[in-house]
């Protein structure tokens, strides 16, 4: 199966499969390299680490763009690749969905805030109106060159008009042609359980440390019959907090080595990055 054709099937299969963010191809390269089977390129951490900036619509399609084709040829994983709102209206998210692909996204995410978006476990956010959000994915649906593209429609319905109508949204979202469905910031357990139960549509639950929804185990996600859990950004305070005992060790020591642990070996990260590959085709060459 082509990466399109694995997603798909990981969804399908609602065992809570485990999808790792990364901001980066470096942080694309730990998570293939620890064995994760998918992963997501965040538009928020994209964000945090490219410009220091917060998730608030600071990203445009060229950055996440340029991101994807970095990290797509870094790894072989199936990419799901943050879209925000598309980047505009119905046609600037068709122009998206044509950009990203060609990027090498297999799954593109769209969500229904008004721009500019905010993260969703932000207070403040808006939304568009239903049929809006319906005319986006119709249009990302119509501009895929592959048709084994994935669409992800994501909803924020939520915070603003309550679970209910967020579980509608998604219904008419599906309708549309979304294949996977992502009914960001829900608040209750109750929910969460709920929500396998009220869509027929695979599934992605966001699993944000530190943010509005209950966490749950990606086994327990399997079992209430979620394909997905989004890990979005994991990768990357896990990243801040090594920074931040490293440099702090440093800063107070006046020095650091290996063996104090807080830093990956200068060989860790030669390997990670495929150095020993790169040397082999240098003398293939020469």
């Amino acid at each position: 199966m082509n990466t399109k054709q694995q997603l798909k099937a990981l969804a399908h299969a609602r065992r809570g499969v485990i999808v790792p963010g990364a901001f980066n191809a470096l942080s694309a390269r730990v998570v293939a390299d620890l064995g994760f089977e998918a992963l997501y390129v965040t538009g928020a951490g994209v964000t945090n680490m490219a410009w220091g900036l917060p998730d608030q619509a600071f990203m445009g399609l060229t950055d996440i763009a340029d991101h994807t084709a970095r990290i797509r040829d870094a790894v072989e994983l199936p990419l799901i690749v943050d879209a925000d709102t598309g980047f505009g209206n119905a046609l600037n998210t068709y122009h998206t969905v044509r950009t990203l692909e060609r990027a090498g996204a297999d799954c593109i995410q769209l969500e229904d805030q008004v721009s500019p978006k905010r993260c969703g476990h932000f207070h403040g956010k808006e939304v568009i109106a239903t049929d809006e959000m319906v005319g986006k994915i119709k249009a990302a649906v119509d501009a895929r060159r592959d048709p084994g593209l994935l669409i992800m429609a994501r909803t924020d319905a939520c915070a603003m008009h309550g679970f209910d109508a967020a579980v509608e949204r998604a219904r008419r979202y599906s309708e549309a042609g979304a294949d996977i469905l992502f009914v960001e910031a829900v608040t209750h357990a109750d929910e969460i359980r709920a929500l396998p139960q009220r869509l027929d549509t695979p599934q992605l639950m966001n699993m944000v440390i530190g943010g509005k929804t209950p966490i749950f185990s990606a086994n327990e996600l399997g079992s209430l019959g979620y394909g997905l859990v989004l890990y979005a950004n994991a990768a990357l305070q896990g990243a801040v907090a090594g920074m931040q005992k490293a440099l702090t060790a440093l800063r107070d020591t006046q020095r650091i080595d290996e063996s104090a642990g807080l830093v990956a070996t200068f060989a860790e990260r030669q390997r990670l990055v495929r150095k020993p590959e790169w040397d082999a085709l240098e003398k293939k060459y020469t």
